[in-house]
């Protein structure tokens, strides 16, 4: 369901609105406003998923009042002038009607808001989604167990590559390339630092212009990854 607030000065234009909203099973409103003023006073007690906002209204318009939201709800103007499409677009709003509408293009722009939800809940449940804090490699006959807090850092050699843990003397030779292994990394967590070496980020001791020391470990930076380097550190 996908809550709606009516934002116009106008009486039978809202009353229009209230009506092709209550046509529509997917839409709910949740409030019919007369100024900007007056739905600002409402965002701030409702949760507004959908603004449908004329744009020329007294006092503050509605390109303003868009623009003063700190968290934007989806928003689709519903006006009389067509010379404000480029500056509501510039504002990612879903869609642009120019009064009078025609109820099956107040559907579409409604199914555009259903469809963009949907994409928003989506990225929501993706990003909670946890990342495995572990991968799995092939070496000697076996898949071992790699736990991503132990890698210090990892050193490619063609199709192979050699992952270096921490207290472990000897590293891990697996047959992979380093583009293999950059994928089963997670963003933001390693940094390529040379051709053949990626380090962990939260293991890094010290940078100097040519190196990037791991505790007494010294491996090589290249000028081509160093400002990519100093930039994921800030």
């Amino acid at each position: 369901m996908i809550r709606c607030l009516a934002v116009d000065d106008e009486t039978p234009a809202l009353d229009i609105l209230e009506d092709n909203i209550q046509q529509v099973p997917f839409l709910q409103l949740i409030g019919k406003c007369k100024s900007a003023y007056a739905a600002m006073e409402l965002l701030q007690k409702e949760q507004v998923d959908l603004l449908f906002l004329d744009i020329e209204m007294p006092g503050i318009n509605g390109l303003s009042l868009l623009k003063s939201l700190p968290n934007k709800p989806m928003a689709i103007f519903i006006t009389a002038y067509r010379n404000y499409a480029v500056e509501g677009f510039d504002l990612d709003v879903l869609d642009y009607l120019v009064k009078p509408v025609a109820f099956d293009r107040f559907l579409k722009a409604a199914n555009k808001a259903l469809e963009y939800q949907g994409f928003l809940q989506k990225e929501t449940r993706n990003a909670l989604v946890q990342t495995p804090d572990y991968f799995f490699v092939h070496t000697e006959y076996q898949l071992v167990k790699i736990f991503l807090k132990e890698i210090t850092y990892i050193e490619g050699m063609r199709n192979y590559v050699k992952i270096y843990i921490a207290d472990n003397p000897k590293p891990i030779l697996s047959k992979l390339t380093m583009r293999a292994l950059e994928e089963k990394l997670p963003p933001g967590t390693y940094a390529r630092v040379h051709k053949s070496f990626i380090v962990m980020i939260d293991k890094i001791t010290s940078i100097t212009n040519d190196t990037v020391r791991i505790k007494t470990t010294e491996i090589p930076l290249s000028r081509s990854n160093r400002n990519d380097l100093l930039g994921r550190l800030g």
